[in-house]
């Protein structure tokens, strides 16, 4: 498409490109607006009290993460199930296994799964946890 030429939706190539480099500056704009991440809502926020899991889902010794909402699900006993945020508090990145631990792969953190609390890596605080509620199979972010 040349300079002049238009697309299929009637607008000129210059046309375009305007408009999209008036949305870019747009959205960096409004993230350098002074927007703190304490401000922003949580991933998990949008799922506050919904089922979020079966505890069939939930290995005992271990876990399992919730990726729509960012929460790691874990049953360190058996029927004890708690929940944590799967944002690891060293640098932002999304926890990406459970098993013996919950670990975070990006640097190599490792959390109790009975207690959030960092057992290695550069994490030094830990996991936050969320409020859960159990009802038959059902597991619910409260």
């Amino acid at each position: 498409m040349g300079a002049g030429s238009t697309c299929a939706c009637g607008m000129s190539r210059r046309r375009l490109l305007g408009a999209a480099g008036i949305a870019g500056a747009a959205v960096v704009g409004a993230s350098a607006c002074g927007t703190r991440d304490e401000d922003r809502p949580k991933p998990q926020d949008v799922l506050r009290g919904t089922v979020v899991a079966q505890t069939t889902d939930v290995p005992e010794g271990g876990g399992t993460i919730v990726v729509e909402g960012k929460i790691v699900l874990t049953q360190p006993e058996p029927g004890d199930y708690r929940a944590y945020s799967a944002v690891c508090p060293h640098a932002g990145c999304t926890i990406q296994e459970v098993e013996v631990n919950i670990h975070c792969l990006c640097h190599g953190s490792e959390f109790d799964i009975a207690t959030g609390q960092p057992l290695a890596g550069p994490a030094t605080s830990p996991l936050e946890e969320l409020a859960i509620s159990v009802s038959g199979t059902d597991i619910t972010l409260e």
